[in-house]
């Protein structure tokens, strides 16, 4: 088992998923502060964790997911790392 993981999320894919990731997570703080119920606040927190999740695997350029169902874009099935 290598101690660095490969890339497995295509350039275009990482982009989005910061940009997407981001406004997610923004919109879902932004949310909670009016949150009327305790169903909300946990839609709302769901909401963040997804959007701090692509934010996270489009920076590191790696999905676990992704991994774990062995998808390898066809852009990125010739490179070796």
């Amino acid at each position: 088992m290598s101690s660095r993981w490969s890339i497995n999320i295509t350039p275009a894919e990482r982009v989005a998923r910061v940009v997407i990731g981001g406004l997610a997570a923004i919109a879902g703080a932004f949310l909670l502060g009016g949150a009327g119920s305790t169903l909300a606040v946990v839609l709302e927190l769901l909401l963040v964790l997804a959007g701090l999740d692509l934010v996270i695997t489009g920076a590191l350029g790696h999905c676990p997911l992704y991994a774990r169902l062995r998808h390898v874009p066809a852009s990125l099935k010739d490179r070796t790392s």
